[in-house]
């Protein structure tokens, strides 16, 4: 093979129509694609010399062109509950943070989309560090990679491993749609990490061009950011429901769903705030909302952080709200706070991330609702 410009590559990101592509180029067999993705996603080798399967002129060559880098950890941080939250560093120099949280059955990885967050949800933490960047296909599948290879370090005999991805870590997954699609794409190859489309969510606030895409592109699990049953709640909390409102959103996942088949639904993210939206009202208005919307309902209590003048609601509230939906045939789990001793329970997550959001019109217009 002929040298070309090194051209630095991060093959983290190549997805196998990616690795056929290159490979035809090279006049190179496909066959080499499982053996490239076996060795990267599931072996986690990053020196191709180690890849003794493959030619040593193929070898020389993806040496030459690119490379297998993770994003850098910067600190680990592991809960009194087991919980743990990796502080990575991105190609912008901000930090951001990707969670793991353990449980008996299942171990759940919650990924980070982009440095910050330009939506500014008012009971989110990250949204309050402005926005820095997008991170990259790589940065993003990265972290599984992290967390996968990290795990096995800690329990060789991996009784704690990563089963089910989130995209709920810090930003709005949609609004990076060409980086994040490709990293689920390979999360659920079986040359890629191979965890069920079932058990691979991305969650948006309501971005519902996004939505539209992912009708053509992908049939992973969705998850929607609603924390309100109306409107005028609603604008105030999750401000991209100026441009977006309650039924333009679920008409799009109304037919989103109807890819997933009839035994999979969409989830309803509902963070529950004390004498915001937690009183008997707001679970009769969520009830009536949701009537014939395919849907299991993900109550959130809310995880305080510092400036904020929300409060965490009681948990006899919480379960009194639950109870009204439950009585009118909806499916409704409470999700356990974990890792709020670490700052990495649901909406805590801040990274450290030079906020450029000044510089960023377009995402500022975004946030307030004026522009897809």
């Amino acid at each position: 093979m002929s040298e070309q410009p090194r051209q630095d590559a991060n093959y983290l990101a190549y997805t196998q129509e990616d690795w056929r592509a290159l490979l035809l180029s090279l006049g190179e067999k496909p066959f080499h694609v499982g053996q490239i993705m076996k060795w990267i996603h599931h072996r986690f080798v990053g020196d191709f010399a180690e890849m003794t399967d493959i030619s040593k002129s193929l070898r020389e060559y993806l040496a030459l062109h690119g490379n297998v880098a993770e994003p850098e950890v910067h600190e680990q941080f592991v809960s009194n509950d087991g919980t743990r939250k990796w502080l990575i560093k991105s190609a912008s120099g901000s930090l951001f943070e990707t969670v793991f949280i353990p449980e008996d059955t299942r171990g759940t990885l919650c990924v980070s989309s982009q440095v910050g967050c330009a939506l500014d949800c008012s009971f989110c933490s990250t949204g309050k560090q402005g926005f820095n960047s997008n991170l990259t296909t790589a940065e993003i599948i990265g972290q599984l990679r992290i967390a996968m290879r990290k795990l096995a370090e800690v329990y060789p005999d991996r009784s704690r491993t990563v089963t089910n991805v989130v995209m709920m870590g810090m930003g709005e997954p949609l609004l990076n749609f060409d980086n994040v699609l490709p990293a689920v794409g390979l999360m659920m190859d079986d040359l890629g990490y191979g965890i069920s489309k079932r058990k691979v969510t991305v969650s948006t606030a309501g971005v519902v061009p996004g939505i539209e895409r992912m009708i053509e592109t992908t049939d992973a699990s969705l998850a929607i950011s609603l924390h309100a049953p109306n409107d005028e709640l609603r604008d105030q909390l999750v401000p991209i429901n100026r441009k977006y409102p309650i039924a333009t959103l679920l008409e799009v996942c109304t037919r989103y769903a109807k890819n997933l088949g009839n035994k999979r639904t969409i989830t309803v993210e509902y963070t529950v705030i004390d004498g915001i939206n937690d009183q008997p009202e707001h679970a009769r208005q969520l009830s009536h909302l949701l009537v014939g919307f395919p849907c299991k309902i993900n109550l959130i209590p809310f995880n305080p952080f510092a400036g904020t003048g929300y409060k965490r609601p009681s948990m006899m509230a919480v379960r009194k709200f639950q109870e009204r939906l439950v009585s009118d045939g909806y499916s409704v789990t409470v999700r356990t706070t974990r890792g709020d001793d670490i700052n990495a329970a649901c909406g805590q997550l801040v990274g450290q991330v030079a906020d450029k959001t000044r510089r960023q019109e377009k995402y500022k217009k975004i946030a307030a609702g004026e522009i897809a």
